[in-house]
């Protein structure tokens, strides 16, 4: 019959569009892939650089190989850690300490020096990758911590919470960076088998500070016992473009040196001597290239 007909034809139709509509839906998913990025197929090539500037450092064969060990889960991360007493002050305040450039590059006594709260990176003096930060904490600070009267504004901050994680009491919130730990720990190896009393910084940075006065440089911090044996800064050059330094000497010498930030932004010129990379021979070839440097780039008439 005609009715009969009719359903049929648009039974015929409607299957028709519908074949129509996956065939075109499916022709757009397809020209909408994500084809992966080209330099994805194609191994990272990472320079090789001798990393001379205020962090990070070069890292050691030694504490590369270390992060390359077997992973392992929370809350078995194996964290060693000790915390200090300390006699009380006058005014009731806690002492803080930033040796982010100076652990294991000069003696830091925490007990003796009164220090409730001290922290470092882990990518300068220690060599090893960044991203961890080995943090120590007396018994006043603990206790200061742990009796406060307002919650911290994030977890990041909350101290309480993160001891937790550290005791290993099955309390863990986050993945720590476990092939970091290892590097940490075998950074924390080579320098007590080196010991901090034979640490070669003070003596190689007096010798690049001698070098760089009878170059005709002056170093920023005038007073000698103010200054860090691990980072240098150098007063830029008269007339010279402090980038211009730094750029020649990394596209010459393939040596990374960096300028100021913050307050001494475009004043100084800032040169590490770290860890692994603290020696004589570096501190001749970044003479030899800051020479060469001055020799080459452009002088203002007007310095």
């Amino acid at each position: 019959c005609f009715y009969e007909q009719t359903l049929s034809k648009l039974y015929q139709v409607s299957m028709l569009t519908i074949a129509s509509v996956c065939q075109c839906r499916g022709s757009i998913m397809s020209s909408l892939s994500v084809l992966p990025l080209e330099c994805l197929l194609q191994p990272f090539p990472v320079p090789q650089r001798l990393m001379l500037g205020p962090g990070p450092s070069n890292v050691p064969a030694r504490i590369a190989a270390a992060g390359a060990q077997p992973m392992l889960g929370p809350p078995c991360y194996l964290f060693f850690f000790g915390v200090n007493s300390v006699l009380s002050f006058r005014y009731n305040c806690l002492f803080l300490v930033d040796s982010v450039a100076a652990l294991g590059g000069t003696p830091i006594c925490i007990d003796e020096q009164g220090i409730d709260i001290m922290y470092t990176g882990s990518q300068k003096v220690l060599n090893e990758p960044p991203g961890t930060a080995p943090i120590s904490f007396s018994e006043r600070a603990c206790q200061k911590i742990f009796n406060r009267r307002t919650k911290p504004i994030s977890y990041f901050l909350d101290m309480s919470w993160l001891a937790n994680y550290w005791g290993c009491d099955d309390n863990f919130h986050h993945t720590g960076p476990v092939s970091s730990f290892y590097g940490l720990r075998e950074s924390l190896a080579i320098l007590a088998e080196t010991g901090l009393e034979n640490s070669r910084h003070k003596e190689v940075a007096e010798y690049f500070h001698k070098g760089l006065e009878e170059m005709g440089l002056k170093l920023f911090v005038q007073d000698k016992n103010a200054r860090l044996p691990t980072v240098t800064t150098i007063v830029a050059p008269p007339g010279y473009d402090w980038r211009e330094i730094t750029g020649y000497i990394m596209k010459t010498y393939n040596t990374e040196i960096s300028g100021g930030i913050g307050p001494s932004a475009g004043m100084v010129l800032r040169v590490g001597l770290m860890g692994c990379n603290s020696s004589k021979a570096n501190v001749d070839k970044v003479l030899e290239a800051l020479t060469d440097a001055l020799k080459h780039c452009h002088k203002s008439l007007t310095a």
